[in-house]
């Protein structure tokens, strides 16, 4: 029997070259009794189109969430800005649901918003572009119809890119900017906030408009690092799954 609480993890940013938080994963998986699991995006550090399934290493993936939900337990993903090609046929294949960005659910008797959290970090303007463009059905559809192996190079020269314009990049920008934290819970109509994408875990609390707001922030998995947040009907407490 499932437990009667939620799980709630992000930023693992999954490859084949980082097989030890492949298989931190694969054991959280595993020893998971959650009765529900919520990855709010960048599951993997790259993701080139749901036909690479045919490939081992991402077919292995999608089985294990694929056997965590025949277990009883309910997976939901969203996209993240490393895996926003994430589609239909890998939701199909994993027997997961895809939400929208950003969603609000009803967590055991909470309304909560959900969302991978880059489209707050609005101070970002380079950033926030790249996203608008990438989330573009017409430049996403063009960029599938290319071939896979065109696309894995895509990938790697997106990830290099990236790494380049954050080393030059102040820090502040690159953290989510207050007042477009505080207009998502005014437009949610709530007043707890769970997202990822800044790679700073913390609990913030907002006074929004006199009402004490509570935003959890997920941490990544990169450099041994992981974990994430544990939510019933008495609140949410950090789940830590870092390396020993």
């Amino acid at each position: 029997m499932k437990a009667d609480h939620s799980l709630f993890i992000s930023d693992l940013h999954l490859a084949p070259d980082e097989p030890a938080t492949t298989q931190r994963f694969l054991h959280l998986l595993d020893e998971s009794d959650a009765g529900a699991v919520y990855i709010l995006g960048d599951l993997f550090e790259a993701w080139p189109g749901d036909d690479c399934l045919a490939e081992p290493w991402p077919a292995a993936i999608a089985a294990a969430l694929r056997r965590l939900g025949e277990r009883g337990t309910r997976v939901y993903l969203l996209h993240g800005n490393r895996d926003f090609l994430l589609g239909p046929a890998f939701c199909e294949a994993v027997g997961a649901t895809l939400l929208a960005d950003p969603s609000v659910i009803d967590l055991h008797g909470t309304p909560t918003l959900l969302l991978h959290g880059d489209s707050l970090c609005t101070d970002d303007l380079a950033y926030q572009q790249f996203r608008r463009q990438v989330r573009e059905p017409a430049w996403q559809q063009a960029v599938l119809a290319r071939p896979l192996a065109e696309r894995l190079v895509m990938a790697r020269q997106m990830r290099a890119q990236s790494a380049a314009d954050k080393d030059g990049k102040d820090e502040g920008i690159m953290d989510v900017n207050a007042e477009a934290v505080e207009a998502a819970f005014r437009q949610a109509g709530c007043r707890r906030m769970i997202h990822g994408h800044t790679h700073r875990p913390a609990r913030h609390l907002h006074d929004v408009d006199g009402q004490t707001c509570e935003r959890w922030v997920l941490p990544d998995w990169y450099a041994g690092r992981g974990g994430g947040l544990r939510c019933n009907a008495h609140g949410c407490t950090t789940v830590d799954c870092h390396a020993e």
